[in-house]
């Protein structure tokens, strides 16, 4: 199982105390260049076999995609490639725009 933190939960841990997610967003290119999350590391769904080494092992992770279905698929992959502390962000960015930064464009 995959854990899914809410937009509002991630704007916390971004802004809170501690050791923040690393966001990896598994947007096309296209869906980037429309909306992301500032800070947020720009990998594909299809590059993130080939990319996972820039991933790192002792930081937090939080998938975000367009509404939550591609960033829980990898969040599995993730986890089951040994990666611990994973999350998906529920909703994804469409949540994100809705319930933290309405200046980010809807698509």
């Amino acid at each position: 199982m995959v854990r899914e933190v809410t937009a509002r939960e991630l704007s916390e841990q971004l802004s809170g105390p501690g050791a923040a997610p690393l966001l990896v967003d598994v947007r096309e290119t296209w869906e980037w260049q429309i909306a992301h999350i500032d800070g947020a590391l720009h990998m594909p769904m299809n590059l993130v076999p080939l990319r996972m080494a820039e991933l790192p092992d002792e930081r937090p992770l939080v998938i975000v995609c367009h509404h939550g279905v591609r960033s829980y698929q990898v969040a599995r992959y993730l986890i089951d490639a040994g990666f611990d502390d994973v999350a998906s962000l529920r909703g994804g960015i469409e949540a994100w725009a809705c319930d933290v930064d309405p200046s980010l464009a809807h698509y």
